[in-house]
C-alpha cells in the first residue's frame, strides 16, 4: 500500500498540521505579556489542544499495535512499525513539553520573563538526532510515494499494454476466422463450378452425338423424301386441275 493510501499517514498529516497549529499558537503565547487576558485565552486553547492532540496520538498508537500483531496483512514490516512508533514517541514529547511549559508559565505569574522563556525553550527543544530521524523519516517517506507512485504508473502502463495486446489478439483471431470462413466459401464455389464444367462437357458429348445421328438420318432420307415431295405435287397438281376444269 502507497504512503498516499494508507490510514496512518493521513491521520499522521492531520496531527501534524495540529502540532504545527499548536506550536504557532505556543509562539503567540510566548510573547503575549504574563497575566493578560489574551494570554488566559492561549492558555486555555494551548492546554485543550495539547489533550487532544495527545489523545489522537494515543489512538494512532492502538492502531500501530494492531498492525504490529499482523504486519504482513496490513503490507508493512518491523522497520516500519518501529518508524511510526518514533514518529508517535516524539509528537507526544513535543506536545508533552510544550503543555508542561504552559502549565509552568501558568503557575509561575512571578518568575522573570527571561527565565520562563529559557525554561519553555528547553522544555521545547527536542534532540538533535530526533529532528534529523524526523526528517530522514520524511525523506524516506517522499521516496516511498515517488517509488509507489512510479511502480503504480509502470503497473497501469503495462495492463494497459496488456489489454491492448489483448485485443490486438482477438482482432487477429477474428481476421484468422473470417480468412477460414472465405477459404470455405471459395471451395464451395470451385466444387460448384467444377460440377458445372462436367455437367456442360456431359451435355455438349450428347448433343454432338445427337448432331451426328441426325445427319445421318438426313443422309438416308434424302433422296426418298425428294422422290416423295414430287409425288404428292403431281397428285395436288391433278386435284387442282379436275376441280378447276372439269367441275
Amino acid at each position: 500500500m502507497s504512503s498516499a493510501q494508507d490510514p496512518f499517514y493521513i491521520v499522521k498529516e492531520e496531527i501534524q498540521e495540529s502540532i504545527d497549529k499548536l506550536l504557532s499558537t505556543f509562539h503567540q503565547w510566548e510573547q503575549t505579556s504574563a497575566g493578560s487576558s489574551e494570554q488566559v485565552h492561549l492558555t486555555k486553547e494551548l492546554l485543550a489542544s495539547s489533550e487532544s492532540i495527545e489523545w489522537q496520538v494515543d489512538e494512532l498508537d492502538k492502531t500501530i499495535d494492531v498492525a504490529a500483531r499482523d504486519p504482513s496483512w496490513y503490507g508493512i514490516n518491523d522497520i516500519e512499525l518501529d518508524k511510526r512508533r518514533r514518529w508517535t514517541s516524539n509528537a507526544r514529547a513535543q506536545v508533552g513539553s510544550m503543555k508542561k511549559a504552559v502549565v509552568a508559565g501558568k503557575q509561575s505569574n512571578g518568575t522573570s520573563t527571561s527565565n520562563l522563556s529559557g525554561m519553555r525553550r528547553e522544555l521545547l527543544r527536542l534532540p538533535d538526532s530526533d529532528q534529523k530521524e524526523r526528517s530522514n523519516a520524511y525523506n524516506a517517506r517522499d521516496n516511498d510515494d515517488f517509488i509507489s507512485s512510479e511502480s503504480d504508473r509502470q503497473l497501469l502502463l503495462m495492463r494497459q499494454q496488456d489489454e491492448e495486446l489483448d485485443e490486438l489478439s482477438a482482432s487477429v483471431v477474428r481476421i484468422g476466422d473470417v480468412g477460414l470462413t472465405i477459404h470455405d466459401e471459395l471451395l464451395a464455389h470451385e466444387k460448384i463450378l467444377s460440377e458445372l464444367d462436367t455437367e456442360m462437357d456431359s451435355t455438349s458429348n450428347r448433343l454432338d452425338f445427337v448432331q451426328k445421328k441426325i445427319g445421318i438420318v438426313m443422309k438416308k432420307a434424302s433422296a426418298k423424301g425428294q422422290m416423295m415431295m414430287i409425288c404428292f405435287l403431281i397428285v395436288l397438281f391433278i386435284v387442282l386441275f379436275v376441280l378447276v376444269f372439269l367441275t
